[in-house]
Order: C-alpha cells, then structure tokens, then sequence
C-alpha cells in the first residue's frame, strides 16, 4: 500500500474507501455495507469532536446510508480528519532487564525418582530399583538439557540406594543364617 498520496506533513492514517488509490476510478465503486459504517464511524468521530452541529451530522449520516457509490460517501467525510490515528509501528522494544527470565522446566524422571525413593519405606523397598535408575537417568537429562530438579533426582538416588542396600544386606543376613542353621 503506498502513501504517497498523503502529504509529508500529514501524518500516515489507514486508507479509507473513498479514497483514491493510484491508477483507480475508485469514485464511480459501488460502495458497501462496510464503506458505509466506516464513513459514518468517521461522521461520528467528526461529530464527537464538535467538527459539526447535530442537524448537518444527521443529515451527513442519512446521506451516507442512502450513498451509491464511494465517491458520494468521499464527499460527506472530505472536510473531517479520516477517523482515528492508529499507533505508531515503531514501538520501543522492552528492554532485556525487565523482560522476565523464562525458567527452565523441571526433568519429569527426577520428579518420579524423588517420589520413588520417598515410597521406598511404604513400600519396603519396592520403588528403590526405579528410584536409582530414574535418577541417573535423570541427572544425565539435567545435565544435557540444562533443567531443574537436581535436588529431585538426586533424593531419589540416595533414598533408593539406602533402600536397595538395605534389602541388599536383609537377603546376605538370612542366607548366613540359613547356611549356620543347617
């Protein structure tokens, strides 16, 4: 879209219907619905301001929803400002000190090792196998991806080894005294 047809000392306003473009009969267009409002959104912006008395802007407004053509409608509006600025597309970017810091995501499988080696105690020692490999497993994603839960896993190693070794040493126990027993 040019705006060439705008003046240097005009500031830029969006194309209206009833606006000439360049290389276009646009007077003779049949005007629509939607050129219709938007002409009169403009004699109401006109009239807002107090451009014009209440009897010439419901006369303008009459004339504008009886309009044939976009020329007709470019003669209501001609002598009122073509509706609102839009805002400036240059705007300032935030600058980085108060864009907030996106937090890194906390690994899944040292979610599951900390609550695997937190059962392992209801579930006398049932969850420290999944708890241990859970954990290295997790550490070594924390490591290459940069997430949270270090703590997590970390839980779930140390609970889950106690948990294995102390099975560990319950089953050598009951085979020494099963081989001095017979």
């Amino acid at each position: 879209m040019s705006q060439s047809h705008y003046p240097s000392w005009q500031p830029w306003q969006p194309w209206q219907p009833w606006q000439p473009r360049q290389g276009s009969g646009a007077p003779s267009m049949l005007a629509s619905h939607a050129d219709r409002e938007r002409a009169v959104d403009v004699l109401r912006a006109g009239y807002g301001e107090g451009r014009m008395e209440q009897g010439e802007f419901e006369k303008r407004v009459g004339r504008a929803y009886a309009a044939r053509t976009v020329g007709e409608l470019a003669l209501l509006v001609a002598d009122l400002p073509q509706g609102p600025l839009p805002q400036p597309a240059s705007m300032v970017p935030v600058p980085a000190t108060f864009v907030p810091v996106p937090r890194a995501r906390t690994n899944g499988k040292a979610v599951a090792a900390g609550v695997c080696g937190l059962l392992c105690v209801p579930t006398m020692g049932l969850t420290g196998i999944p708890a241990v490999v859970l954990g290295h497993v997790a550490r070594a994603e924390i490591r290459s991806r940069g997430e949270l839960g270090d703590g997590l896993a970390l839980t779930g190693l140390v609970l889950g080894w106690l948990s294995t070794a102390g099975w560990a040493l319950v089953l050598v126990l009951l085979t020494v005294v099963s081989v001095v027993a017979s």
